[in-house]
């Protein structure tokens, strides 16, 4: 019986990773759930849902080889799969400011405070050296209404002069 497990890698960016991960995954019997990729700063990251009829041990041994020649770090948990079970976010968040440390710690803090579930969140860095801007995209799920998360927003950004910051309900559409 399978049992899921959450695959982590993490590395340089170099083409040709997912391909040969996912390859040996399907070779070795896996059945892929969810996954994400992304990349940051030249290097890369992937998570992966996998339901697998071994250990974490045995699908750590079959995934190391690939791993090693491809330099990246190999993290392997044991989870429960829970596949169709997403929030549907209804709430996006937007806040530009001066690039400082704590930002993005003050933005998530003032979320939390007011009952919002993050469901997927970016951030990047703008501008240049000399004049750095931090951008923040954030989508979830307001359990107390959009309306405590744009109060404890204006009092951040009331707090916080360099921040710009914009909500917006989103609108799901169910077909």
């Amino acid at each position: 019986m399978s049992q899921w497990f959450m695959i982590t890698l993490v590395g340089k960016d170099q083409i040709g990773i997912v391909a040969k991960i996912t390859t040996s995954l399907y070779e070795c019997g896996c059945n892929l759930g969810e996954a994400s990729m992304l990349r940051l700063g030249g290097n890369f990251t992937i998570m992966l849902m996998v339901a697998y009829d071994g250990t974490d041990q045995s699908l750590h041994n079959l995934l190391k080889p690939v791993a090693d020649k491809l330099e990246l770090h190999l993290h392997i948990n044991s989870i429960e799969g829970q596949l169709h079970q997403h929030q549907i976010p209804n709430v996006r968040v937007k806040v530009y400011g001066s690039d400082r440390i704590g930002i993005l710690a003050q933005v998530t803090t003032a979320l939390a405070k007011a009952g919002f579930n993050i469901l997927d969140l970016e951030s990047d860095v703008g501008g240049d050296n000399a004049k750095p801007f931090y951008i923040i995209n954030i989508e979830g799920f307001a359990t107390a209404g959009i309306e405590t998360v744009e109060t404890v927003l204006e009092e951040l950004s009331s707090q916080q002069h360099d921040l710009e910051v914009k909500i917006e309900a989103i609108e799901t559409v169910v077909m």
